[in-house]
């Protein structure tokens, strides 16, 4: 059994009487409490609206937009779908360079499970349909990447299916195709979502470092940042084409991005400049810029959607030493896109990938410098340390609420 420490932690609270408008400049801030907001143009990102709105026509078999001013609505505190009842209750760490999956059990917070997987497993995926958590290996530089999958139910793995650099994987809204992606060859593979057999394939050509992303309320496109290249590219679902980049101002490396309830606006997290870009969906441009911490990389909606979890990886780069200042700030996305707290690891840490539990009580984050995963108590800020394997990375928190897994460790919808 793993030994673990926990910390308290008082819940710093950031009293906002106003949005403070700076304009944006060259570079970001690392300091949330001394520049809450930076927004481009000396305009403040619009927070999602509270109005009744018309209902959102979806693509065929995508889940319905029940209450069109959040989306996240289906996927709030212990709804959970039936299929995911009897799941165990457990938390999946892929250990990049341990090629192993760490299994938690969070009632113990204990290492309960280690087993070997492929090579370089980087994040662990639900399955649209819910049945499956699959481990992306993408063999970074080889040729011999592959798919693990995991039996939620019984919490083992299965025979590893080769697919070729499957550094992340989505799914499209309607289930019909997993979007394995293959960040090295700048290319979004679509494959039958329980085989992988091929269907199709879409080229992203000017986005070097794609990996991470969203899709629109009404699942017509999606949005995937471009690591290495300062930029987000849209595409198209519906006509199976690349619509359009957008250049960030900062350029930067962007991470994570997550919709907001109302789907009007993208926040993408990025890492260089330690903060989130806000992204007008409607116009697809570049409306603000929002400093959080070192290296922000991961974004989590809370259950009740008010909030947004940032998670700073304490590195402003590709590799990082152990002990970094890492943390995660909470962002209040319904009033303002203020931080409203902060909560740093003790000693130092590097907060990454991973989810939040099903009650919605804690942010479970993997360490991806100190060979550890956090669980944050998203009411205090406290933090629980656990040891697993080398370098874990986009660990999975399962079961979670949600009708279907768009993908990534749990984009629940």
């Amino acid at each position: 059994m793993s030994k673990f420490r926990v910390f308290r932690w008082s819940l710093v609270i950031v009293a906002l009487f106003g949005a403070l408008l700076v304009a944006c400049g060259g570079g970001g801030s690392d300091s949330a409490d001394s520049n809450p907001l930076v927004a481009a143009d000396n305009t403040t990102p619009t927070a999602p609206s509270t109005t009744t709105l018309p209902p959102i026509r979806t693509v065929p078999g995508m889940p319905p937009v029940v209450n069109p001013n959040n989306l996240y609505s289906e996927a709030g505190a212990n709804k959970i779908a039936d299929v995911a009842k009897d799941d165990l209750v457990r938390v999946y760490v892929p250990n990049r360079a341990g090629r192993t999956v760490s299994v938690i059990d969070p009632a113990t917070m204990q290492v309960v499970d280690t087993f070997p997987v492929g090579i370089d497993p980087q994040h662990v995926v639900p399955s649209w349909d819910l049945k499956t958590l699959w481990v992306t290996n993408n063999a970074e530089g080889r040729t011999d990447g592959s798919l693990t999958p995991i039996d939620p139910n019984t919490g083992k793995p299965g025979p590893s299916i080769p697919v070729d650099d499957p550094y992340n994987m989505y799914f499209t809204p309607d289930g019909k195709s997993a979007i394995v992606v293959a960040e090295a060859f700048k290319r979004l593979d679509f494959r039958d979502p329980v085989t992988m057999a091929m269907q199709y394939q879409i080229a992203t050509p000017n986005c070097g470092g794609i990996n991470h992303a969203d899709f629109s309320i009404d699942g017509t496109y999606v949005l995937f940042t471009c690591e290495f290249q300062g930029s987000i590219v849209k595409v198209d679902l519906v006509n199976k084409q690349v619509v359009g980049y957008l250049q960030l101002s900062g350029g930067g490396m962007p991470q994570d991005i997550r919709i907001s309830p109302d789907g009007r606006t993208f926040y993408a997290a990025e890492m260089t400049r330690g903060g989130v870009y806000v992204i007008d969906a409607a116009t697809f441009t570049e409306t603000g810029f929002i400093p959080t911490g070192v290296g922000a990389h991961g974004l989590y909606p809370s259950r009740d959607a008010k909030v947004l979890y940032v998670a700073n990886r304490g590195s402003a780069k590709i590799g990082g030493p152990p002990g970094g200042p890492g943390g995660v700030s909470v962002l209040d996305w319904l009033n303002g896109n203020t931080v409203v707290a902060n909560w740093p690891v003790p000693g130092g840490g590097s907060p990454d990938m991973g989810g939040v539990s099903a009650d919605g009580k804690q942010l479970w984050l993997s360490g991806r410098y100190d060979n550890e995963v956090y669980a944050f108590d998203t009411t205090t800020g406290a933090v629980t340390v656990i040891p697993v394997g080398a370098e874990p990375h986009g660990l999975a928190v399962w079961p979670q609420p949600g009708r279907a897994s768009f993908g990534h460790t749990g984009n629940m919808r």
